[in-house]
C-alpha cells in the first residue's frame, strides 16, 4: 500500500470516527433507557404484549409489521428485477448481474445436489426462503421507526423474531417437504415425512431462539448507558450480520437435505436367485 492509499484509508477512518461522535453527542442527551426498565424491555421483546401497532384498525405484533414490510419490498424488487433488468441481461455480465446470478446457481446447485430425482420447484422455494430469512434479519440494521398504540416508537424488529413468524416459517417448510413426498412417493412420502415429526418445531425455534438472543444481547447494551458509546455498533452489525447469514444458511440447507430424503424413489427389490438343488445322494455317490 503506497502513501496515498494510506492517507486516503487514514481520511476515511477519521471521517467514520467523526460520524460516530456526531452521533453519539446527539443521543446522548436521551433518556429512553429510563422510561421502562430492562425487565419490562425483554420481556416486551419475547411476547410483544406491551407495545403494538395499529394496522388498518386491528392492534398487530410489531414482528408482524415487520414481515408485511419484507414481503412488501420483496415483491416490489422482484417484480422491477423481472421487468426492467433481466431483460436486458448480457452474456458479459456486470456486477449486479453477477451478484443475481451468484445466488440463483447456489441455490439451484444446493437443490440439484441433496435432492437429484425431485429438484424443480425445490430451488425456487428456498431461495424465496433464505432471501426473506436475510432480508428481514437485516431490517433491524435500519432502525424503521413506528409509533404504537401507546404513543411509544419502537423500531421494528427482525419478523423471525417473533414466535408466530418463525413457527408459520418451519410449519411451511415442513409442508413443503411434505408435498415433494407426496410428488414422489404418494401416501408413502407421507407416511416418511411424518417420522419427522419435531421437524417444523425445531426449525422454528432455532430460527426464533438465534435471532431473539442477538435482539435482547443488542437491547441489553442499548440499555446500560456505560455501554453506549460505539460498543451497540458494533455488536448490533455482528450479530446481525451473523445471524441473517447463519440462519438463511441452515434452513435452506435442512429444507433440501429433508426435502431430498423424502422425494427420493423407492429403491428396486432385489430379485433373489435361487441356488441350484442339490443333487440326491445317489447321484453324487455314483
Amino acid at each position: 500500500m503506497d502513501k496515498k492509499q494510506k492517507k486516503t484509508m487514514l481520511i476515511i477512518f477519521g471521517v467514520i470516527a467523526v460520524i460516530l461522535l456526531l452521533g453519539i453527542f446527539l443521543t446522548s442527551g436521551s433518556s429512553a433507557g429510563e422510561e421502562e426498565s430492562v425487565n419490562v424491555i425483554m420481556r416486551d421483546a419475547v411476547l410483544h404484549n406491551v407495545h403494538k401497532v395499529n394496522f388498518f384498525g386491528i392492534e398487530i405484533n410489531p414482528g408482524l409489521a415487520a414481515g408485511f414490510l419484507v414481503t412488501a419490498i420483496l415483491t416490489v424488487a422482484a417484480i422491477i428485477i423481472r421487468i426492467f433488468v433481466i431483460p436486458k441481461f448480457t452474456l458479459v455480465p456486470g456486477r449486479f448481474q453477477s451478484v443475481l446470478e451468484l445466488l440463483v446457481g447456489y441455490f439451484d446447485n444446493l437443490s440439484k445436489t441433496n435432492s437429484p430425482h425431485l429438484n424443480k420447484i425445490m430451488g425456487g422455494y428456498i431461495f424465496a426462503a433464505g432471501v426473506y430469512i436475510f432480508t428481514g434479519t437485516m431490517l433491524e440494521l435500519f432502525g424503521i421507526q413506528v409509533i404504537t398504540t401507546t404513543g411509544a416508537s419502537v423500531s421494528l424488529p427482525a419478523p423471525l423474531a417473533d414466535i408466530n413468524g418463525a413457527l408459520m416459517m418451519g410449519c411451511t417448510s415442513y409442508l413443503f417437504i411434505m408435498s415433494g413426498g407426496i410428488a414422489a412417493n404418494g401416501f408413502r412420502g407421507v407416511i416418511n415425512t411424518l417420522k419427522e415429526y419435531s421437524l417444523p418445531i425445531s426449525m422454528s425455534f432455532r430460527l426464533f431462539g438465534a435471532l431473539l438472543s442477538g435482539a435482547l444481547v443488542t437491547e441489553l447494551v442499548y440499555y446500560y448507558s456505560h455501554l453506549s458509546v460505539v460498543v451497540p455498533v458494533l455488536v448490533g452489525i455482528m450479530f446481525t450480520c451473523l445471524h441473517a447469514l447463519i440462519q438463511a444458511y441452515v434452513l435452506t440447507m435442512l429444507v433440501s437435505l429433508f426435502y431430498g430424503e423424502v422425494s427420493e424413489p423407492p429403491k428396486p427389490k432385489e430379485k433373489k436367485i435361487k441356488a441350484p438343488k442339490a443333487k440326491k445322494a445317489k447321484e453324487l455317490t455314483v
